[in-house]
This record gives structure tokens, sequence and C-alpha cells, in this order.
């Protein structure tokens, strides 16, 4: 079944059409930068724009940068205030005439590293942290979704983890890479002092450069990178749709 995956993130919001019974990438990309303030009517026309490059009339699922409970987002931490309380199915699917997903944009990472990526069939605790203007993290057990596990949020260093380690800290600092990686492998070490994860695989932007940083990740656990580095949150956005369009489910099955 082929679905229309959108990923927003905090510089570019970017689409692709995905057949979601292999995972598979059908057309190139499409990015549009995001709007500087994020407000809901600004994503919603990006998003009627990316449907429009495609031609698009299926079902569509997005990646969101929030935590989103029946398709209703509850933080804002990256984006503007106007979306807390706001039903983002319903203000995409006005905006596209499309059927409509949204989940966490790290969780729709997560789905395609662990259905057809890095972590496919990986046994115990697995977490996906996606590294770009935030930290996103995907936390799964024995392959079952945890969602909205927001751990970009846990403190450190009395701050926000993301708002000291994540890849927008780095510019804002003007760290070097290995300086940074040193303050981002204490985030990995947090992580794995609370869960004792098996796995960690890292995703988003930031992960094309692992070079720079990989010699100051030192901690217990195994960790790899994303397969789909930053494109698993288009292809894990259109998976959802199995999930939360009946419809869609029927047809994939």
């Amino acid at each position: 079944m082929e679905v229309l995956g959108i990923d927003i993130g905090g510089t570019g919001i970017k689409g692709a059409v995905v057949e979601i019974g292999t995972g598979t990438m059908l057309t190139p990309r499409h990015r549009i930068p995001t709007p500087p303030l994020g407000r809901p009517d600004q994503m919603a026309e990006v998003v009627a724009q990316i449907t429009e490059y495609f031609m698009w009339k299926g079902p569509v699922g997005i990646g969101f940068p929030a935590a989103v409970r029946g398709g209703m987002v509850v933080t804002a931490s990256n984006i503007s205030k106007r979306w807390l309380g706001i039903n983002a199915v319903d203000v995409f699917s006005q905006a596209t005439s499309c059927s409509v997903c949204v989940v966490n944009d790290a969780d729709a990472a997560g789905l395609a590293e662990m259905s057809f990526g890095a972590g496919r069939n990986q046994k115990g605790v697995v977490i996906i942290v996606t590294i770009g203007t935030g930290l996103g993290t995907a936390l799964f057990t024995e392959g079952v979704l945890l969602p909205n596990a927001e751990l970009g949020h846990i403190e450190m260093d009395g701050e926000e983890a993301e708002a000291r380690a994540s890849d927008a800290a780095r510019k804002r600092e003007d760290l070097s890479w290995m300086k940074w990686g040193k303050r981002f492998n204490e985030y990995l070490t947090m992580l794995e002092h609370l869960f004792w994860p098996d796995l960690i695989i890292l995703g988003g932007g930031t992960s094309k450069q692992y070079d720079k940083y990989s010699p100051a990740i030192q901690i217990q656990t195994e960790v790899v990178l994303a397969q789909f580095l930053n494109e698993a949150g288009i292809i894990g956005a259109a998976m959802a749709v199995r999930s939360c369009l009946p419809l869609a489910e029927k047809e994939v099955d």
C-alpha cells in the first residue's frame, strides 16, 4: 500500500510516497523550509503544498514534533504554543482534503527502524534518539512502542536535556563536534542508567555526522546509526496509518 509520509522538523518539512509493506520510499523526498513561527495555519499550508506537489489524494501519515494523544497536541517545546490543545488531525485533514494520521515524530522514526531498519528483530529494550533542533526519543520493549516518551526533556545539569545536548545547542554555543559529543554522551549515559536498554539507535540529521563525534560516545549499551538516517521519520509516519486509519489497516490486510 502506498502512503504519503510527511516529517515535520524544526528546519524543514519533508515528504515522500512510501510503500509501507516494505518501508521503501518510492519517490525522492520533497522539502519545504519549516515556517519560522510554526503556527498551525502556517504548517498546514506547507503540508498542503507537499500533498499538492505529489498530486496526492490518498492517506497521509505525519510525524509531528510534539506529544500527540488521540490527534491532540499536548506539548509545544519546539513549535508555536498555539498548537496546544489543537486537534492536528483536523487541521491537516482540512488543509489537504485527505485522510490523515498524526504521530510523534520520534515515534514515527522508531516505527521505521524497528520494522525495517537497525532495530529489526531486536529483542529487549530499544531507545531511538533523533538529534536535531531537539532530542526526540522513542522507547520500545520487545518491539512494542510506548508512545510519546519525551526523554529529551529529562533534567541534565539543571536544564532540559535538549537545551544542553541537541544539535541546536551545539550550534547556539558554537561547540566543536567532540566537545558537543562528550555532552551528548552524558545524555546517553543518563538514558542508560534509567532504562538499561539493549540497543540505542541514533537518527535525525546529526546522525549523518556521527564520525565527527563517535569517539566521544563511550557507554556500555551498543549504539548504532539508524539505517534510514533522517528519512526514518517519513517512512515511519507513512507506516503509522495502519494503526490510526482503519480503512488503511483493512487495505494492508
